[in-house]
């Protein structure tokens, strides 16, 4: 079984998505997390983001996977606190929009949720990583709600941003992803759609888990 939960950046996309997993007592796979390592590696490699030779040739030799806490590891590191600072989120939309970055995270998307009941989150899966996903959703929010949510994830790794500053980046980080030519982030057809600007957490698990089992 394959839950795809897709929308845009800080809906609540991943805390939703780890909870369902955790209900249902299955495999959480955190694409978002994937593409901000990538994005990490970049930076730490000091690869421009034109340079689309020496990134295809990084990501030959990429390996990607989580921990049984779903921490998510780098090349044999542990970089789930890193890929939350303030310069990968600056950067991972145009990184996403690369089509050598997209082509290599689907097929080890694909490979890590082969054969098990999975849910993931991210901006394609119910479009285009598994478009034959049994269950779509589609996570909205009001933008001045992520961006407070973007700040309070900023302030528990000590990253110092301003709300409006936030707004401006989730604005321009909409519309980078909306617009790509490489998957784009769209609504699938068959998705079912969820406002969470006035839900808890625990509502929003609650309400998605609750059409699973119908």
């Amino acid at each position: 079984m394959i839950i795809a939960i897709d929308g845009p950046s800080a809906s609540g996309k991943s805390t939703t998505a780890k909870g369902v997993a955790e209900r249902l007592g299955i495999t959480h796979l955190d694409t978002g997390a994937m593409y901000r390592a990538v994005t990490l590696g970049i930076i730490e490699s000091n690869i421009g983001l034109n340079d689309n030779e020496s990134i295809s040739e990084f990501l030959k030799n990429i390996e990607i996977h989580f921990d049984s806490l779903n921490d998510i590891w780098l090349n044999g590191h542990n970089v789930a606190e890193k890929i939350r600072t303030t310069e990968v989120s600056s950067n991972v939309s145009a990184v996403s929009a690369l089509p050598v970055v997209r082509q290599k995270m689907v097929l080890i998307q694909r490979f890590i949720a082969k054969d098990k009941h999975c849910v993931l989150e991210g901006r394609d899966i119910g479009t285009v990583v598994f478009p034959n996903a049994d269950y779509k959703f589609f996570i909205v929010a009001d933008l001045e709600i992520r961006a407070k949510r973007r700040l309070l994830d900023f302030e528990k790794i000590g990253e110092i941003s301003s709300l409006t500053e936030l707004i401006s980046d989730i604005e321009n980080r909409d519309r980078l992803d909306s617009s790509r030519d490489a998957s784009p982030l769209v609504q699938a057809k068959d998705a079912i759609s969820i406002d969470t600007s006035k839900l808890t957490i625990d509502e929003q698990i609650e309400k998605i888990v609750e059409i699973i089992n119908k």
